[in-house]
């Protein structure tokens, strides 16, 4: 039988997490950006560890988004619904049949 034993949360993590919120809400210019981001990664390395080091690691793309404020996010959610109606048209005869169904899902 197995048991599990409930690792206490650290006090420090909510604030964190807003912390992290608040430098893409309040910061105007990728410097500015990149210089709060690098002080949160330095507060964070005791909670977060080896994760930090994927945001070290593409800090100046991050940075970007202080540019026009704008991200990929509805990009990747449009490309995720092709893979899905993609999978599931699978065994269609050909493509205009797998077109109509991506325009049919896709057009609001």
């Amino acid at each position: 039988m197995l048991h599990y034993t409930l690792i206490p949360s650290n006090p420090e993590e909510p604030n964190l997490k807003e912390d992290f919120r608040s430098i893409f809400e309040t910061c105007k210019t990728p410097e500015e950006g990149q210089k709060q981001l690098k002080e949160w990664l330095q507060k964070a390395k005791a909670v977060y560890g080896a994760v930090l080091e994927t945001i070290r690691n593409h800090l100046d793309n991050i940075c970007n988004y202080f540019l026009n404020r704008t991200s990929s996010g509805v990009m990747e959610g449009l490309n995720n619904r092709i893979k899905l109606i993609k999978r599931q048209a699978y065994g269609f005869l050909n493509f205009l049949n797998f077109r109509s169904r991506l325009l049919a899902c896709l057009s609001h």
